[in-house]
């Protein structure tokens, strides 16, 4: 029925029990998990972060944004209270995480040890969507910040930059057919590879015994 009778940790594969506990924490499937204190102390500050961009707006003479903001904020803010989520919500992720403005954001590099090593593949490539990307979403946040879409902080809801990537990364290979001038200088050691071009034929190796050599000849 409704009742929970045991909590159980089972083997997948044999079905063996392995231990029983007495409870058990079950997270929804969302990027931003917090307790119910730090919800309200993230909602205080939202709070407080709208009242000022409102009042900074009204300086300018922004009615129509400042009029959106306000809407689209406290309408954020009571589903947050009522249901614990809205929609955006990572827009808010400075909040919720506790972060000081303008600080980086988690990424799944902070979760890895500190001794792994990174490949990065096509680097002539992806080095430069790696710096694009800050810059990208940064130009398209502040947009929306400016016409009253978002509160200012939702810019620390962004990617790395360049920097903070590169101070997260202690060992890394980069493979590139046509690598970049930053590849080399940032590079111990190069390991080359060469590849014969498709449809030529490879060489005929004619293998012979050293004993009579002489003779042959």
């Amino acid at each position: 029925g409704d009742d929970i009778d045991r909590i159980v940790e089972i083997d997948p594969l044999t079905g063996e029990l392995l231990t029983e506990l007495d409870s058990v924490d079950i997270y929804p499937a969302k990027h931003f998990v917090t307790s119910h204190d730090k919800l309200m102390l993230a909602i205080e500050n939202i709070q407080k972060e709208l009242e000022e961009r409102l009042s900074e707006l009204k300086r300018q003479e922004k009615v129509l944004e400042a009029a959106r903001l306000e809407a689209r904020t406290n309408y954020d803010i009571e589903m947050l209270r009522e249901a614990g989520y809205c929609t955006g919500v990572e827009n808010y992720s400075r909040h919720l995480s506790g972060r000081a403005p303008g600080s980086p954001p988690w990424t799944l590099l902070d979760y890895f040890p500190d001794d792994f090593m990174l490949f990065i593949d096509e680097s002539h490539m992806t080095l430069p969507q790696i710096r694009g990307m800050y810059h990208g979403d940064r130009s398209r946040k502040e947009t929306l910040v400016e016409y009253g879409f978002r509160l200012p902080s939702a810019l620390d809801n962004r990617p790395l930059n360049f920097t903070e990537f590169g101070q997260r990364i202690k060992q890394v290979v980069y493979t590139s057919a046509t690598p970049a001038d930053y590849e080399y200088e940032h590079s111990q050691q190069v390991a080359e590879q060469l590849v014969r071009p498709t449809g030529l034929l490879e060489p005929t190796v004619e293998v012979k015994p050293t004993m009579g050599q002489i003779d042959a000849s």
